[in-house]
């Protein structure tokens, strides 16, 4: 269903791909978006029981994009450095195709959104249930549930 890497030597093992979900800062999920362009926003996430949980608003491009195609894409960079003298780049990425689902349960939406905010704000884990319950009404809360997870680094890696 999904393809082969072409470049097989440089896969990373699923566990390397798991590290970083779960290291990483920021990813950029791609949906179909209106009139047949591909939309990808960049933003941030955290990697929970085999998911990945993103949040937003209401509404919006992302959510009626997702309604009407609930296949998706969501790529992490761990590392990225160019190496001028050999016109490269020193790169670990992780891209999930998946399928993205609207979260309904209050419970796991909230177990969601309180990781994402100790993940994001760990000095301030004080302030996260104020600022949960403040902005509990406007939250919607998105779950990628995984079909295929690949990753790849740059050959000099291998070396």
């Amino acid at each position: 269903m999904f393809r082969p890497m072409r470049r097989s030597r440089q896969q990373l093992s699923e566990e390397e791909c798991l590290q970083i979900l779960n290291n990483g800062k920021d990813g950029v999920l791609a949906v179909h978006g209106d009139n047949g362009y591909p939309y990808a926003v960049p933003l941030n996430y955290i990697y929970l029981n085999g998911a990945v949980y993103i949040h937003c608003a209401k509404s919006g491009h992302k959510l009626d994009a997702i309604k009407g195609n609930c296949k998706v894409s969501f790529c992490v960079v761990s590392e990225n450095e160019i190496l001028q003298p050999k016109y490269t780049t020193l790169f670990k990425s992780v891209i999930v195709f998946g399928k993205a689902e609207i979260i309904e349960d209050k419970d796991e939406m909230y177990r969601a959104v309180k990781a994402i905010a100790e993940k994001y704000c760990p000095d301030y884990k004080e302030g996260i249930e104020n600022e949960i319950k403040r902005e509990w009404d406007l939250l919607c809360m998105v779950k990628i549930n995984p079909d295929h997870i690949t990753g790849k680094q740059c050959k000099e890696f291998l070396k």
